[in-house]
């Protein structure tokens, strides 16, 4: 097996915007829903994000199934230019567990124009904020306008920033077409089915 033999799911978006938070709540009900998951954290000079999904996943998944890959230069480097680190640790994930359905690769925080090499992401999902503001989606970039899924997220923080939430609908529906969004509050965890039915039907065939 190599990194051709297993679904690869990329999960971009600003520094705060929610990724970390999403894929604490991605696994878990992968793995309740039988799939065996391995995530990949990039980062440009730390471990940061991967040590804390080796906390959070600690009793749930094998060590070696958790990694961190530092770019040591823009995050979009190497998961769009040069993606070869990235793709060489999820053939490590096959080879050691020949069983594995998903690899879960999330971006380093980057701005508004990243995205994912195709061969590093089958499916990807972009993350905005609603304390970036309610202008947002209209800013538009290659990652609200190209990825598979748009996430919406801290919807809950909307009356703290004067964001009206109906505003933001309505320009991410105009931005993104008849391509799909969710919003979500990951920190209570609301939308995350939204999400997961998403990536089961267009990624895992559920």
């Amino acid at each position: 097996m190599g990194y051709r033999d297993v679904a690869k799911i990329g999960i971009g978006g600003p520094v705060g915007s929610g990724k970390t938070a999403l894929v604490r709540h991605l696994v878990p009900a992968l793995l309740e829903r039988d799939y065996e998951v391995g995530v990949i954290a990039n980062d440009i000079m730390t471990q940061e994000d991967a040590d804390v999904f080796r906390e959070s996943f600690a009793d749930m998944i094998p060590e070696d199934l958790i990694d961190g890959v530092e770019t040591g230069a823009c995050p979009h480097t190497g998961i769009r230019e040069d993606p070869s680190m990235n793709l060489a640790a999820i053939d490590e994930f096959t080879e050691s567990h020949p069983d594995l359905d998903v690899v879960i690769v999330e971006s380093g925080g980057d701005n508004l124009a990243a995205t994912f090499n195709p061969e590093l992401a089958d499916y990807f999902l972009f993350v905005i904020s609603v304390a970036e503001g309610e202008d947002i989606p209209r800013k538009r970039g290659p990652g609200v306008t190209q990825a598979d899924l748009l996430i919406v997220n801290k919807t809950d923080l909307a009356p703290y920033v004067d964001a009206d939430l109906d505003v933001i609908e309505r320009d991410t529906e105009a931005v993104r077409g008849d391509d799909p969004f969710v919003f979500t509050d990951c920190k209570a965890g609301k939308g995350i089915d939204d999400v997961l039915e998403h990536i089961e039907h267009e990624v895992l065939f559920a």
